[in-house]
Protein backbone atom coordinates (compact mmCIF):
# COMPACT_ATOMS: atom_id res chain seq x y z
CA UNK A 1 0.00 0.00 0.00
CA UNK A 2 1.62 3.46 -1.35
CA UNK A 3 0.94 6.14 1.51
CA UNK A 4 1.05 9.55 0.03
CA UNK A 5 2.83 12.25 2.82
CA UNK A 6 2.45 16.16 1.60
CA UNK A 7 3.60 19.23 4.03
CA UNK A 8 0.58 20.43 5.93
CA UNK A 9 2.64 23.35 7.74
CA UNK A 10 5.46 25.22 8.95
CA UNK A 11 5.66 26.19 12.50
CA UNK A 12 7.38 29.72 13.93
CA UNK A 13 7.37 31.41 17.08
CA UNK A 14 6.80 34.94 16.63
CA UNK A 15 6.83 37.90 19.17
CA UNK A 16 3.67 40.05 17.72
CA UNK A 17 0.92 37.68 15.89
CA UNK A 18 -0.75 40.67 14.82
CA UNK A 19 2.32 41.97 12.96
CA UNK A 20 3.47 38.59 11.97
CA UNK A 21 -0.31 37.80 10.61
CA UNK A 22 -0.22 41.16 8.46
CA UNK A 23 3.65 40.39 7.33
CA UNK A 24 2.55 36.98 5.82
CA UNK A 25 -0.50 38.30 4.21
CA UNK A 26 1.28 39.93 1.51
CA UNK A 27 2.54 36.04 0.54
CA UNK A 28 -1.16 34.70 0.42
CA UNK A 29 -1.81 33.80 3.74
CA UNK A 30 -4.96 34.17 5.40
CA UNK A 31 -5.59 33.73 9.20
CA UNK A 32 -8.01 30.42 9.11
CA UNK A 33 -7.64 29.67 13.17
CA UNK A 34 -6.97 30.73 16.27
CA UNK A 35 -6.98 29.69 19.71
CA UNK A 36 -5.08 31.36 23.20
CA UNK A 37 -4.42 29.86 26.62
CA UNK A 38 -6.56 31.37 29.29
CA UNK A 39 -3.94 32.83 31.20
CA UNK A 40 -2.47 34.33 27.81
CA UNK A 41 0.62 32.60 28.16
CA UNK A 42 0.53 31.51 24.45
CA UNK A 43 -1.33 32.15 21.19
CA UNK A 44 -1.49 29.80 18.05
CA UNK A 45 -2.99 30.95 14.70
CA UNK A 46 -2.76 28.83 11.65
CA UNK A 47 -2.51 31.17 8.33
CA UNK A 48 -3.39 29.27 5.13
CA UNK A 49 -2.52 29.78 1.83
CA UNK A 50 -4.61 29.01 -1.57
CA UNK A 51 -1.92 25.97 -2.35
CA UNK A 52 -3.22 24.22 1.50
CA UNK A 53 0.39 25.12 3.04
CA UNK A 54 -0.65 26.47 6.72
CA UNK A 55 2.06 28.89 8.88
CA UNK A 56 1.06 28.13 12.73
CA UNK A 57 2.41 30.93 14.73
CA UNK A 58 2.99 30.22 18.10
CA UNK A 59 3.39 33.48 19.98
CA UNK A 60 4.42 33.46 23.46
CA UNK A 61 3.77 36.19 26.32
CA UNK A 62 7.25 36.30 27.27
CA UNK A 63 9.35 35.12 24.21
CA UNK A 64 13.05 34.37 23.82
CA UNK A 65 14.97 36.34 21.28
CA UNK A 66 16.15 34.53 17.76
CA UNK A 67 19.81 33.90 18.39
CA UNK A 68 21.68 36.35 16.04
CA UNK A 69 23.37 33.07 14.41
CA UNK A 70 20.27 32.27 12.61
CA UNK A 71 19.90 35.54 10.77
CA UNK A 72 22.21 34.99 8.26
CA UNK A 73 22.19 32.55 6.26
CA UNK A 74 26.42 32.16 6.49
CA UNK A 75 25.90 31.67 10.21
CA UNK A 76 22.63 29.59 10.37
CA UNK A 77 23.23 27.21 7.16
CA UNK A 78 26.34 25.01 8.93
CA UNK A 79 24.20 24.57 12.05
CA UNK A 80 22.29 21.32 12.01
CA UNK A 81 18.33 22.02 12.03
CA UNK A 82 15.50 23.22 10.39
CA UNK A 83 16.81 26.44 8.34
CA UNK A 84 14.29 28.06 6.62
CA UNK A 85 11.10 27.97 4.25
CA UNK A 86 10.84 28.88 0.89
CA UNK A 87 8.11 30.41 -1.17
CA UNK A 88 7.87 30.01 -4.97
CA UNK A 89 6.97 32.78 -7.77
CA UNK A 90 7.09 32.89 -11.13
CA UNK A 91 9.19 35.96 -11.40
CA UNK A 92 11.69 36.32 -9.13
CA UNK A 93 12.40 39.53 -10.29
CA UNK A 94 8.25 40.94 -10.04
CA UNK A 95 8.73 39.19 -6.43
CA UNK A 96 11.69 41.32 -5.48
CA UNK A 97 10.38 44.53 -6.78
CA UNK A 98 6.71 43.81 -5.30
CA UNK A 99 8.64 42.82 -1.63
CA UNK A 100 11.16 46.05 -1.84
CA UNK A 101 7.67 48.32 -2.30
CA UNK A 102 6.55 46.51 1.09
CA UNK A 103 9.71 47.75 3.16
CA UNK A 104 10.28 43.96 3.88
CA UNK A 105 14.12 43.60 5.18
CA UNK A 106 16.00 41.60 1.80
CA UNK A 107 18.79 40.02 3.00
CA UNK A 108 20.78 39.01 -0.10
CA UNK A 109 20.91 39.57 -3.85
CA UNK A 110 19.00 37.35 -6.59
CA UNK A 111 21.89 34.24 -6.80
CA UNK A 112 21.10 31.01 -8.58
CA UNK A 113 21.43 28.52 -6.26
CA UNK A 114 23.78 25.50 -6.46
CA UNK A 115 21.29 23.21 -7.24
CA UNK A 116 19.26 25.48 -10.10
CA UNK A 117 16.60 27.99 -8.81
CA UNK A 118 17.01 31.81 -8.46
CA UNK A 119 16.55 33.29 -5.26
CA UNK A 120 16.92 35.64 -2.68
CA UNK A 121 16.34 35.69 1.16
CA UNK A 122 14.20 38.35 3.71
CA UNK A 123 13.74 38.49 6.68
CA UNK A 124 10.31 38.70 8.40
CA UNK A 125 9.43 41.27 11.39
CA UNK A 126 11.23 38.88 14.13
CA UNK A 127 14.31 38.14 12.08
CA UNK A 128 13.31 34.85 10.37
CA UNK A 129 14.88 34.01 6.84
CA UNK A 130 12.70 33.17 4.33
CA UNK A 131 13.23 32.27 1.02
CA UNK A 132 11.81 33.52 -2.25
CA UNK A 133 12.59 31.62 -5.28
CA UNK A 134 12.18 30.79 -8.50
CA UNK A 135 12.58 26.82 -9.54
CA UNK A 136 11.49 26.26 -13.45
CA UNK A 137 13.44 23.04 -13.10
CA UNK A 138 10.71 20.04 -13.90
CA UNK A 139 10.95 16.52 -12.23
CA UNK A 140 9.81 13.05 -12.48
CA UNK A 141 8.70 11.12 -9.82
Amino acid sequence: MDISFQIHHIAISVKDAQKSENFYSFFGFKKVHSWEAEDKSLQIIHLKNKEGIILELFCYASPEDLPTSATSTKTDLPIIGVKHFGLRVESIEKAREAIQKQGVSIVTDITKGRTGPLYFFIKDPDGILVEIMQDDRKFEL
